[in-house]
């Protein structure tokens, strides 16, 4: 129903206004009538009407100000302007107003009819608009935790490409090329001093994952993992704080993260704690999640622990280089030569040109970089240990007198644990691959599915998914698919079953589904490929 307002002091107006739209609109609109200015501002706040025949020359409060007054609190509302008084100065405020149209008395019944219909159009796009936007939302609103739950997995375990991770940042609108984490720990209220896992607590916190989400985000604009344990992971997109910046982003934090625990356990019975870690870019956020998770076991007396607050575990001269160290192993385990030896590099020049004169000290580093890269090799690259390997190192470090003969072996050997790291991962790859193809060839006849296959390979579906793509140059529909429609030409060649009876042989329980697939895929028909092998043949 459409709510429609007339307004006008004469009320042989308003009679022929009510005939003409009850006459060519029945059943459609609610009417309702104002002759005063005030009147109108009234019935504009209780009936909420859609649309509004407005006269300009109202009793006390003019039409023109009505209107001007309605607008403040409803943007959608639709004036139609109806009046015997044809001034520039009134012509100018309705457009200002943004009246839909201005009609001149003596009415016509042709236009009005014609721009009363141009209204309901606009009501019902803006009502089509609105529910458009509140599915949405509503469609956002179930997707949003899945995505938030993805970006933080992806950060974490660093499984994601820089690719997909813009796409996380895009779908949920982060600016930031770094952030923090924070752990929410939880348990039993009698439990606070151990914080052991407790089944029952775990099931109450995830029936009122609603309340804990909604209590988070009051206090801090990240993304809310799921509950996994007795942990909740929160990702804070958050810049890089300058050196001055860095204690008042802490104190700030921590002062939100008090007042975010004391309203969870106001929410939920159960007894909350938090761990954060400190600001990292989004390729190094694992670094935060570690620090979260090490506040959490180093000070267990607190409710929140930020990691800046701990004490120093590690203490370095003051410019050692501690991020290139990081950053070069991290590399090496990845298999990333170009990274490892550019973070090497850049190290290997910080001993140089600080400590060139302790000859000894700079050989020493860089036989622990090797022996270091070479135990990553050997603990995820799949290298094979020997004990007698090394024999050589100590008498080949010692005898290199320059820098560049130094730096040169350096290089070679971190080179030869990234290859061998990456030969071992392409190895394990590819045998799984083919696992999976094999799998694929014995059971294309089956109701295959992404799951299941990676299931049999022990792959998560997200990896599998991904990895089979850069070893096929297809996806696994595409490649299933294929190998179906092999199977198929095969035996339309080759057998003269039905056609019903091959789209089954071939995986495909509905010939119709079968036939379009086939010539989407070949180009044409399975009547027309057998028919054009009989011919050539």
């Amino acid at each position: 129903m459409y709510k429609i307002l007339i307004a006008d002091d004469e009320s042989i107006m308003i009679d022929a206004l009510k005939f003409i739209i009850e006459h060519h609109f029945p059943n459609q609109c609610m009417i309702e009538c104002a002759s005063t200015g005030r009147k109108v501002i009234e019935l504009a706040e209780n009936f909420r009407p859609h649309i509004v025949f407005m006269d300009i020359q109202m009793p006390g409060i003019n039409g023109i100000e009505a209107m001007k007054e309605i607008r403040k609190s409803n943007e959608n509302m639709i004036f139609i302007v109806v009046s015997a008084y044809l001034k520039f100065d009134y012509a100018k405020d309705a457009i200002n107003i943004g009246v839909l149209d201005y009609i001149n008395k003596p009415i016509e019944k042709e236009v009005i009819i014609q721009v009363l219909q141009k209204a309901m159009d606009r009501v019902d796009a803006v009502k089509k608009r609105r529910s458009e936007e509140l599915s949405n939302r509503e469609k956002l609103e179930i997707v949003s935790p899945i995505i938030e739950n993805g970006l933080i997995y992806s950060l974490i375990y660093e499984n994601a490409h820089m690719g997909e991770l813009n796409n996380y940042k895009t779908l949920l609108g982060i600016e930031a090329d770094a952030g923090y984490i924070m752990s929410i720990q939880f348990a039993e209220v009698n439990q606070k001093e151990s914080m052991e896992y407790s089944v029952g607590t775990t099931v109450r916190v995830q029936k009122d994952y609603g309340k804990v989400k909604d209590v988070v985000k009051a206090y801090f604009d990240g993304c809310v993992g799921a509950v996994m344990g007795n942990m909740i992971l929160v990702f804070v997109p958050q810049k890089q704080p300058s050196q001055d910046e860095e204690y008042t982003l802490r104190i700030t934090t921590i002062n939100e993260a008090r007042k975010m625990v004391r309203e969870l356990r106001r929410a939920v019975d159960a007894w909350f704690r938090v761990g954060i870690g400190s600001v990292k870019d989004l390729s190094n956020l694992v670094e935060s999640y570690n620090e979260a998770m090490r506040s959490l076991t180093a000070n267990r007396t607190e409710s929140v622990v930020h990691v800046k607050d701990l004490p120093a575990v590690q203490n370095y001269e003051e410019d050692y280089p501690v991020e290139e160290e990081t950053l070069l192993f991290k590399n090496v385990e990845s298999g990333d030569v170009n990274r490892a030896t550019f973070h090497a590099r850049n190290f290997f020049q910080w001993m140089v040109s600080h400590h060139g004169e302790d000859w000894k000290d700079v050989q020493l580093k860089v036989l622990e970089f090797v022996l270091r890269a070479e135990q990553i090799g050997v603990e995820t690259g799949g290298m094979s240990y020997r004990f007698s390997m090394r024999s050589e190192y100590l008498d080949v470090v010692e005898n290199m007198a320059s820098p560049e003969a130094l730096y040169d072996w350096l290089i070679v050997k971190l080179t030869n644990v990234c290859h061998g790291i990456l030969a071992k991962r392409e190895e394990s790859t590819g045998d799984v691959i083919q696992e999976a193809k094999n799998y694929i060839e014995e059971n294309y006849s089956k109701d295959l599915i992404l799951d299941e296959v990676s299931r049999q390979m022990q792959i998560s579906p997200y990896y599998f998914s991904k990895l089979f793509r850069k070893k096929t140059g297809s996806t696994f529909i595409e490649y299933v698919t294929n190998v179906r429609m092999e199977h198929a030409k095969d035996l339309l060649r080759n057998t003269n079953k039905s056609m019903k009876e091959i789209s089954i042989e071939v995986g495909y329980s509905d010939a119709n589904y079968f036939s379009r697939t086939f010539k989407k895929n070949v180009g044409v028909t399975p009547s027309e490929y057998k028919d054009g092998k009989n011919a050539n043949s």
